[in-house]
């Protein structure tokens, strides 16, 4: 396939009039190496990676919490029809046992065709703070156990790839000393000061899930979690920029804080994404959801219904630069979870996973 004068999005975050060339999936170099001389005539719009969402809980009525992997597929077919060619479906604090057989359903599924593909699991949970619970169910909060992890890595064949740890709770310096170099580690869900966040990223923890939410507040005399993340220059940070878990405002000091290299956009998506409004379940607990608002009973935010290239449409729509936001939305997910040699850019020898979109950004076709 040839997909010729596309305004092509490029790793400078600069787009480039050129044509792009596709054997077997990837990105090849020249025409010679293609034998689909297939073309698709991009004048006029713009080519960008596919996105990449390494936090989701799931989309269209399913959750891959459920377990089941016929759910799973309608997880990820939506989100390959809404741009996201890459997904980390992402569990909840939930008992041993029920994890292991989700975990279970990740390398189950496969490649799909039409499906978003599967790089790696997010487990968010059971190892997080009580106080900072969020949405996530007290009773099944767990100390962090490093064999607890392990038998669930392997369930799934090796495939997860970010884990949530509370920095405050018993064994999690330790747990951070024995697996930094096996899964990203996230700071989060937790009341962690500044002094015991730092210590964890000295240690190793170079990630905070759902930046803002569910930790302490950045105050002028107490910079907690927020602060000793900017402060870290290896920490990248994911922000859901759903218009609902963050004042526009702080999406765009967020950027300027952090820069275009260390804002992982995510959806932080569950199941009621791309659903009407109703009643709906996240990790056990009834959702409602209206007007693409999620909350528990008692009020909690539970997640968000809104997809990843919905989010960076948001961004955008605040004042984030549109290259910083596709950055966002692609190089900077991908590097974080060790993926970008494959995916995340436009860049022969990649997976050719990639966005026509128009001048706005509104969704053509993915490729």
């Amino acid at each position: 396939m040839i997909i010729r004068n596309g305004s092509v999005f490029g790793e400078d975050g600069k787009y480039t009039v050129r044509d792009i060339f596709i054997e077997n999936h990837k990105i090849v170099a020249s025409r010679e190496e293609v034998t689909d001389v297939t073309e698709i005539d991009a004048a006029g719009k713009k080519v960008i990676p596919g996105l990449v969402d390494i936090h989701s809980h799931g989309a269209y009525g399913h959750d891959f919490s459920d377990g089941d992997v016929k759910g799973l597929e309608i997880i990820l077919r939506y989100q390959r029809e809404h741009g996201i060619t890459s997904y980390c479906p992402t569990s909840m604090t939930l008992p041993k046992e029920q994890l292991l057989a989700i975990f279970g359903t990740a390398a189950e599924v496969g490649e799909k065709e039409g499906c978003s593909s599967i790089p790696g699991i997010n487990m968010e949970g059971p190892f997080i703070d009580v106080k900072k619970k969020g949405a996530h169910v007290e009773e099944y909060i767990v100390r962090p156990d490093v064999e607890f992890f392990r038998e669930c890595n392997e369930r799934c064949g090796h495939l997860i790839r970010l884990v949530t740890l509370a920095p405050t709770a018993e064994g999690a310096m330790e747990f951070i000393d024995e697996l930094k170099d096996e899964v990203c580690i996230s700071l989060g869900h937790t009341s962690a000061d500044y002094e015991v966040a730092r210590e964890a990223m000295r240690r190793g923890a170079h990630h905070i899930t759902h930046l803002y939410n569910a930790m302490q507040p950045f105050t002028h005399r107490e910079p907690g979690l927020i602060g000793a993340a900017m402060d870290d220059p290896q920490c990248v940070v994911e922000l859901i920029s759903d218009g609902i878990h963050i004042h526009p405002s702080v999406v765009r000091a967020t950027f300027r804080m952090f820069g275009p290299e260390r804002v992982a956009l995510i959806s932080d998506s569950m199941m009621a994404t791309g659903m009407e409004n109703g009643t709906y379940e996240l990790g056990g607990q009834r959702v409602t959801v209206k007007d693409q608002k999620a909350v528990l009973d008692s009020g909690t935010i539970a997640g968000s219904a809104t997809n990843l290239f919905d989010c960076m449409r948001k961004a955008i729509s605040f004042g984030v630069p549109e290259e910083e936001a596709v950055l966002a939305a692609t190089r900077n997910p991908a590097k974080s979870i060790g993926i970008y040699d494959r995916t995340g850019s436009v860049t022969v020898g990649k997976e050719a996973d990639l966005l026509l979109v128009d001048d706005k950004l509104n969704l053509i076709q993915v490729i």
